[in-house]
Order: C-alpha cells, then sequence, then structure tokens
C-alpha cells in the first residue's frame, strides 16, 4: 500500500492520501510529526516511524512555488494578463483593466502609497488609489520601490 504526502507548507505541513482519497494530515512540530485521522491524533519521533505506523510507502510530493503570471506593459510588471493596455502621458502612469470588460484600471509596476499610519509598498494598486493618496512610483523592480521605502521612511 502507498501513501502520497502532498506538501503544502515546506517541511511544516502535508495531507496525506490514499489512492487520491484524504486521510489523514500531517504537521512537523519542534520535536515530532503529528498525524491526524479519523482514528484520532498521533506522535511520532521521526519519519520511519510515520511510515511504519501506516503500514506502506510514502511518497513525498514537494510543493511547487505558486506561479505568478508576469505580464509587462510599457516597461512595467503586472500580476495578471493586462487588457485595454494604455499610458497616461501626463501622469506618466502605465495603465491596464484585469478584463476585457472592466472599468477598473489598474497602475503596472510598484508604487509606494503614504497612508495615514505611515508609507506602504503596493503591486498594481488601483489608478483610484494612486490619485487619492500621496504616492511615488512607478517603479520597474521591486528592489527600486524597496530602496524608496527605505529612504521616505528615514525622514
Amino acid at each position: 500500500m502507498t501513501f502520497k504526502a502532498k506538501e503544502l507548507l515546506k517541511g511544516k505541513f502535508w495531507i496525506v492520501e490514499e489512492d487520491n482519497q484524504r486521510v489523514g494530515v500531517l504537521s512537523q512540530t519542534e520535536d515530532n510529526l503529528v498525524y491526524s485521522c479519523h482514528d484520532g491524533t498521533k506522535f511520532f519521533k521521526n519519519t520511519s516511524a510515520f511510515r511504519k505506523s501506516l503500514g506502506g510507502d510514502i511518497n513525498w510530493v514537494s510543493s511547487e512555488p505558486a506561479s505568478i503570471i508576469e505580464s509587462e506593459i510599457y516597461g512595467y510588471p503586472t500580476s495578471t494578463t493586462p487588457y485595454n493596455s494604455m499610458y497616461d502621458i501626463k501622469r506618466k502612469l502605465p495603465l491596464f483593466t484585469k478584463s476585457n470588460k472592466s472599468k477598473s484600471l489598474y497602475c503596472a509596476g510598484y508604487y509606494i502609497i503614504q497612508f495615514d499610519k505611515g508609507w506602504v509598498k503596493s503591486f498594481c494598486p488601483k489608478l483610484l488609489t494612486v490619485e487619492r493618496y500621496t504616492s511615488q512610483g512607478p517603479f520597474k523592480t521591486e528592489i527600486e520601490m524597496r530602496q524608496e521605502l527605505s529612504r521616505v521612511n528615514k525622514k
């Protein structure tokens, strides 16, 4: 009998399946493996003790990093496929919508925006937010944005 342990959090949390049916949840604490299933909660010192209790082999499936679809408009990154892209020459902002029929405009790139509690970083904020609050950007990379955020926070 072979079990599959699908990793949800790297080195911390797995879903255990048998024949594509979920049979339990495995988590790693500081000194134990904790397995919760229909029989209750069991504690193990290591993976071999856990495997022995299951009575079969375990196929460990690592989690894939969340894929971010990264597109660009006018040299600035977006997190989604941009539609209706345009460049606001007056404000020097690359703008796009998230769907073909959408009327909400988003600004491509990285920004820092000053709210009441201070400056915060933002990736592809709504145009409305950039207009309402003091902001700086767009930045082409997260590093540029972080440098500027650090600079304004020192003031």
